[in-house]
């Protein structure tokens, strides 16, 4: 399944190791039930309170019906589509590849062209690139064109030319380009932000982005300051406030200020979403929760990192949808 997204990575083919993917790109009204007017009475609470929970109760129900709607790409018979969480079909396979909804949009391909969808399906995006990653909320989208890496806007209008060999995805305001040999960072505008100075640099996540320097990564700060100096083999992204690093030849995680939280003991290991991690044991890959408890025994080939409530899993060929305990929403299918 051709995920391009760095926030929903795909463990690869095999067992692969998911912290260690190429991180840089050539270029989803009822009724409240509250009675109306109680009787007031000594037994009873007073209006005022009915009243309150009535007001909280719409609320409630209010932000569930304005949340958007989540889909998630599948394949069926070599075609890419769209399901709801409840693994309903919103976009029928008609796709040659497909990423993930970001900003009300995501990629997808016709052919060798890469474009954009909106929810209901239609190309909101015209099929123009030779790559093409998910919004991130930065409003921008790295895309690649005529060998070059650069920007655009939702409008498909280029925020940022493209002139770079390779770059990340924009995260809190900044995105790593490569510039003769070295990554930096650039703003949204552009213009650069953080001087060329490391081997290699990840996007921002959480206010902290992993860099390596030499053979060793560590984490810088939205300045570009070290936070956690360089000392790790592999870093991965903050999320949850947990990052996948790796000494020696296990995995383990630690929180923003370089304390090791779970220790490394893992074979492979991915990010955390949705307060669970990717962790790789004996062959294949389970779910734990921050305190490193196992929550989805290791079972599935491959897997991803879980995106908005659902994670992408594997057995064999057949990629199929689980929720955060571990059930089935969307069968393994070819």
């Amino acid at each position: 399944m051709p995920e391009n997204n760095d926030e929903t990575r795909s463990s690869g083919e095999g067992y692969a190791d998911p912290a260690v993917e190429e991180r840089h790109h050539f270029a989803e009204r009822r009724d409240t039930g509250f009675p109306s007017k109680p009787p007031v009475t000594q037994n009873n609470p007073n209006p005022l309170i009915w009243i309150m929970l009535g007001v909280l109760a719409l609320a409630v129900v209010l932000f569930v019906l304005l949340l958007p709607t989540r889909l998630y790409p599948v394949e069926v018979s070599g075609k890419y589509g769209f399901i709801k969480r409840d693994g309903s079909v919103v976009i029928a396979p008609q796709f040659d590849g497909a990423s993930s909804f970001s900003e009300g949009l995501a990629p997808v391909l016709n052919g060798n062209s890469w474009g954009y969808v909106d929810k209901a399906g239609k190309l909101a995006i015209a099929p123009q690139f030779d790559l093409a990653d998910p919004f991130t909320d930065d409003g921008l989208a790295l895309v690649g064109t005529g060998g070059k890496l650069g920007f655009i806007a939702k409008d498909g209008r280029f925020a940022i030319n493209p002139q770079y060999q390779a770059a990340g995805v924009f995260g809190n305001g900044k995105a790593p380009v490569l510039i003769n040999g070295k990554w930096g960072y650039i703003d949204k505008k552009g213009a650069m932000a953080i001087t060329p100075q490391f081997d290699e640099a990840s996007s921002f996540s959480e206010g902290m982005a992993a860099i390596r320097i030499g053979n060793t990564h560590g984490y810088i700060g939205k300045s570009g300051k070290i936070e956690i100096n360089p000392q790790f083999t592999v870093a991965g992204d903050f999320h949850d406030g947990r990052a996948v690093v790796k000494t020696s030849d296990r995995f383990g995680y630690i929180d923003k200020e370089g304390k090791v939280v779970i220790p490394m003991q893992f074979e492979a290991a991915g990010d955390f979403n949705d307060g669970l991690g990717l962790v790789g044991l004996g062959q294949r890959f389970g779910y734990i929760d921050k305190s490193g408890k196992l929550q989805i025994n290791p079972q599935f080939e491959k897997a991803a990192s879980f995106y908005q409530g659902l994670a992408a899993v594997w057995v064999g060929n057949r990629q199929g949808y689980i929720n955060r305990k571990g059930e089935y929403v969307w069968n393994p299918r070819a």
